[in-house]
């Protein structure tokens, strides 16, 4: 039986921002959403409901889920925001969305698909998580590359399955995207040059700046009295876990130098690859545990395990003790 469709809590903080910005107090729905933290998971009818709440709030205004979706910053997309500023490309980028997008809506949902000198991020109309809820996904994915790429260059086209709605909301939504828009089409699907999955990408958002910095302190205390190359090697491994990607080989690759250097400079601390990669592995599990908004998925994913059950088979390797377990003993431990 198919998983349902839903969103993460992280997602929907897109509206609390939204209503900030509109200077609404609007204290059902403001509850509603503070009533969802952002590891729960949130049912795709909910969530229309409450994206139905809150333009029903500003009536009249012509596409407000344009607006909802420009307010896109890595944290509403949770773990999987920040992984995706890791990429070098934007090409890595939708390739580790793909991977990982069933954190986001519980299912596979995204076709990445190329036709000659194009691209299109789509999904079947028959899977459309209705009209509100899709143009709030597209037009945060638009907003979210405008963000992350210097001089984006505009989508050549973007459909949607509903109906074609007024004149007003049609010349909002080409204004926004810059492009046509097509409507009563039969995927929603926004369409790009396909040299984009070139585009390097800047990793310049201090969100993710934060979030490596939290990853880098505990790898320093798995490796103390680090000096120079130990921080190198710990900033490469902290980027190379979540894409699942942690090999001697392309660890050296990114250090810069030949796996020989890298193997005799491990040797030279008295420390083997694999002994290394399990204790950083162990050592920011138990920091990652230790925050509650991370789900025990996203620490697999972070720390670069295909699935949750992999990770859990590790911790109990190492710790003869579960996740779930840890998890418990290091709050109990905070409190």
């Amino acid at each position: 039986m198919a998983t349902p469709m839903r969103v993460t809590g992280a997602w929907i903080q897109l509206l609390t921002d939204w209503l900030d910005q509109e200077n609404l107090p609007a204290p059902e729905l403001r509850t509603l959403l503070d009533s969802r933290s952002s590891a729960d998971v949130v049912p795709i009818p909910l969530w229309q409901d409450m994206l139905a709440q809150a333009v029903a709030l500003r009536p009249g205004r012509p596409a407000p889920g344009l607006a909802i979706g420009a307010r896109i910053q890595p944290r509403h997309v949770g773990v999987l925001g920040y992984l995706l500023l890791t990429c070098r490309t934007l090409g890595e980028a939708m390739l580790a969305y793909q991977r990982y997008e069933s954190l986001f809506y519980g299912q596979n949902l995204v076709e990445v698909h190329a036709e000659g000198d194009t691209m299109m991020l789509r999904w079947s109309g028959e899977d459309s998580t209705g009209e509100l809820a899709d143009t709030v996904a597209i037009a945060s994915l638009v907003a979210f590359l405008r963000r992350q790429l210097d001089d984006p260059p505009a989508p050549l086209a973007v459909d949607f399955p509903f109906a074609t709605p007024s004149a007003a909301a049609c010349a909002a939504h080409e204004a926004f995207f810059g492009c046509p828009v097509r409507f009563a089409q039969p995927w929603t699907q926004v369409v790009f040059p396909v040299h984009l999955l070139t585009l390097p990408l800047p990793h310049s958002d201090p969100s993710m700046r934060s979030l490596l910095d939290r990853q880098a302190s505990a790898m320093l205390l798995a490796l103390p009295d680090s000096d120079s190359f130990d921080r190198a090697l710990q900033q490469a491994m902290v980027r190379l876990m979540p894409e699942g990607k942690v090999t001697l080989p392309r660890l050296a690759a990114t250090l810069h130098m030949s796996v020989r250097t890298l193997q005799r400079r491990l040797a030279e601390r008295q420390l083997t690859w694999r002994a290394l990669l399990d204790r950083t592995r162990e050592q920011l599990g138990r920091h990652y545990l230790a925050d509650p908004s991370l789900t025990l998925g996203d620490i697999a994913l972070l720390l670069g395990f295909s699935e949750h059950s992999a990770f859990s088979r590790a911790w109990r390797q190492w710790t003869g003790s579960t996740p779930a377990v840890a998890r418990r003993q290091l709050r109990g431990l905070q409190g």
